[in-house]
């Protein structure tokens, strides 16, 4: 594994699981939570009557399972060349 490359970096983003996860630092990840965590205390304190609204989470990436019974292989640089050149 590459060390020391930013964690918004394409590079990290594609051993993290694909290109969706391209920006998505540690910094965007935690504005994220803070965001859910403000909501479902909005949620939890307001006087709304009979039935609290249901407040929308803020969109994250998905992450991919890995399929029963394999083991987490390892991200080689030749895999990671492979998502880079191929064309979207």
């Amino acid at each position: 594994m590459v060390q020391r490359l930013p964690d918004t970096s394409l590079t990290y983003a594609l051993g993290a699981g694909g290109r969706e996860h391209f920006g998505w630092g540690v910094d965007r990840h935690m504005r994220a939570d803070i965001f859910d965590a403000l909501n479902q205390n909005t949620r939890a304190t307001g006087n709304w009557g009979k039935k609290a609204p249901k407040f929308p989470e803020w969109p994250r990436p998905k992450v991919k399972k890995a399929a029963k019974g394999k083991s987490k292989r390892r991200i080689s640089v030749a895999d990671i060349y492979k998502q880079f050149s191929a064309r979207r």
